[in-house]
């Protein structure tokens, strides 16, 4: 299940403006990496949407079925806002609706087919 937190007004390049919806996924306890030690996160993605900014201000709080899962993508830098520290990320994280998810986890890729 996934909730709707926020909505966002984006520019794109060429001036034309559209709106993202923000959703967050369910609490979930990480390892730190660098300390080793146990936090609490939710996983958040930005989706984008056709609505108005009336309608995306309604749907704050609204629950949709679905997961936000992390997806392997192209390395990219990415700066860490509250330390400065510039880290290489090589996923994304993307909104799948249940069927989606269970596809994602069930089907083999076909290169790792022989």
């Amino acid at each position: 299940m996934v909730r709707v937190i926020n909505y966002q007004s984006v520019e794109k390049e060429n001036g034309e403006e559209f709106l993202m919806l923000v959703l967050q996924g369910g609490v979930e306890p990480v390892k730190s990496q660098a300390t080793g030690k146990m936090y609490f996160t939710a996983r958040t993605v930005k989706v984008p949407a056709t609505f108005d900014e009336e309608t995306c201000k309604s749907l704050i709080g609204s629950q949709f079925e679905g997961t936000i899962a992390k997806v392997p993508s192209e390395p990219y830098e990415y700066t860490i806002k509250e330390t400065g520290e510039i880290v290489t990320i090589n996923h994304r994280y993307e909104f799948l609706t249940g069927v989606d998810a269970i596809l994602k986890e069930q089907v083999v890729n076909s290169d790792l087919v022989h």
